[in-house]
C-alpha cells in the first residue's frame, strides 16, 4: 500500500480539564493504542532469481505503547518505552512480471525517549515533542511470493534492528484527578539496515535454491490515543480571591505571582496602579514593598526570588508616578507565610508582594 498523504486522526471526547497544565515532575506511567501505517517494504536478494528486487504493499494495523518515565519539573522528561506494531504485507510488485505475495509482520521492542513539554502555552492542552532510539525485533510469518519465474517461501523467524523515532503529541489534564491526563500522539519510527530471513525458491523449471532474502525500508507512522499518570502531582490551587474595593483609599495591597515567577500579570499591574494612584490621596512618609515566596524551593533560592518580586513591583510603582526615593524594598523568602504550610509546598497565596503605605 502506498503511503497516503493524510494520516489517521484521533478524535478526542470533550472532558473537563485542569485549570492549569502543570509540568510533569517525578515518576509517571503512560499507555497508548491506535493504528500503524507502514510504508511499502522493499525485498531483494531472492535466491535463484535474476530479477531480485520488489516491493510489498501493506495494510493498516494496530499499535500500542507502554512507558515509564521521570519528569524534571521544567518541561523535560526522560522515559523508557515498550511498543508493539502489526501489519500484513501484500500486493507484491516490481519483478517485471505480475506477482502475488504476502506476509505477516510484527514489531516489538524497547526505546529510550527524551521529551519536552511546552508548559504554560494553554490552560487546557500541553503540547510536547520528543525523540528516541532503541531496538526492535521484527517477526516475519507466512512470507511468500509467486510469479511466472517461480515461488519463494520465507521461513518464519525474527530478526532485530536498531530503531529511531520522532514524537509529536499533546496532553489534556483531567481536573478531577490531579496527575491524570489524556494523550494524543503521532509517532514516526524507522528501522536502520536490512533484515535477512532464510528463504527457499522453487523456479518454474523445478530447480530449488536456498539462501537469504532481505527486507528493508521499514518506515512506520503511528497515531495513538492514551492516558498518562504522574504520581504525586499536587492539586492545582484556586487563584487567590480579589479583594473587594474599599470605600476609602487602602494603605495595604497584595500582588500575587505565578509559581517560580517574578513577572507581573495584568491583574498585578492593575493592583500596583491602584496603589500608586491612592498614594497621592493620603499623607505618607514611605512605601514599603515586601516580597515573599512559598516553600517549594530552597531557602537561598526563595530569598533571591522574593527580592526579585519586590523589585518588579517597585519598578512598576515608579512607572506609575511614585518617587523612587520614597520606596523601600525587602525580601523575606519563605519566612512569613500568609497560609501556613509544610516544606516543598506550592501555595499561591504565599507567592506575593505586599505594598504598605506608611
Amino acid at each position: 500500500m502506498k503511503l497516503r498523504s493524510a494520516l489517521v486522526a484521533a478524535t478526542m471526547l470533550a472532558l473537563p480539564v485542569a485549570a492549569n497544565a502543570q509540568a510533569v515532575k517525578g515518576i509517571y506511567v503512560g499507555a497508548g493504542a491506535g493504528v500503524n501505517i507502514m510504508q511499502q517494504e522493499s525485498v531483494d536478494g531472492i535466491p535463484g532469481l535474476a530479477t531480485t528486487s520488489g516491493k510489498f504493499g501493506t495494510t493498516v494495523g494496530p499499535a500500542a505503547v507502554l512507558s515509564l518515565g521521570y519528569g524534571f519539573g521544567n518541561g523535560l522528561r526522560a522515559e523508557i518505552e515498550a511498543s508493539y506494531r502489526y501489519n500484513t504485507l501484500n500486493n507484491l510488485s516490481g519483478f517485471g512480471v505480475a506477482s502475488t505475495g504476502g506476509a505477516k509482520e510484527q514489531k516489538f521492542g524497547g526505546m529510550v525517549n527524551v521529551l519536552y513539554d511546552f508548559v504554560g502555552l494553554s490552560t487546557m492542552v500541553q503540547p510536547y515533542i520528543g525523540a528516541g532510539v532503541g531496538y526492535q525485533a521484527v517477526n516475519m510469518q507466512n512470507g511468500y511470493g509467486v510469479n511466472t519465474l517461480g515461488r519463494v517461501n520465507v521461513g518464519n523467524s525474527t530478526q532485530g534492528a536498531f530503531a529511531y523515532q520522532a514524537i509529536l503529541g499533546a496532553a489534556f489534564p483531567i481536573a478531577s484527578v490531579p496527575g491524570l491526563a489524556l494523550t494524543a500522539e503521532y509517532r514516526f519510527m524507522g528501522l536502520a539496515g536490512d533484515r535477512g530471513y532464510a528463504a527457499r525458491t522453487v523456479t518454474s523449471t523445478g530447480t530449488v535454491f536456498n539462501g537469504n532474502v532481505s527486507f528493508n525500508e521499514n518506515f512506520n507512522h503511528s497515531a495513538l490515543v492514551g492516558v498518562r499518570y504522574n504520581f504525586g502531582q499536587a492539586p492545582v490551587a484556586p487563584p487567590a480571591p480579589a479583594a473587594a474595593p474599599a470605600a476609602a483609599p487602602s494603605r495595604s495591597y497584595l500582588v500575587f505571582f505565578d509559581w517560580d515567577k517574578a513577572t507581573l500579570t495584568d491583574r498585578a499591574k492593575g493592583i500596583i496602579k491602584e496603589a500608586a494612584d491612592n498614594s497621592r490621596k493620603v499623607q505618607y512618609t514611605r512605601i514599603e514593598v515586601n516580597g515573599y515566596t512559598d516553600t517549594s524551593g530552597t531557602k537561598q533560592y526563595n530569598q533571591g526570588l522574593s527580592v526579585r518580586r519586590a523589585q518588579a513591583v517597585a519598578a512598576e510603582l515608579v512607572k506609575n508616578g511614585v518617587a523612587r526615593n520614597s520606596i523601600s524594598i525587602q525580601g523575606f523568602g519563605d519566612t512569613k507565610l500568609l497560609v501556613p504550610t509544610g516544606p516543598n509546598t506550592r501555595e499561591p497565596q504565599n507567592r506575593r508582594v505586599e505594598i504598605i503605605i506608611r
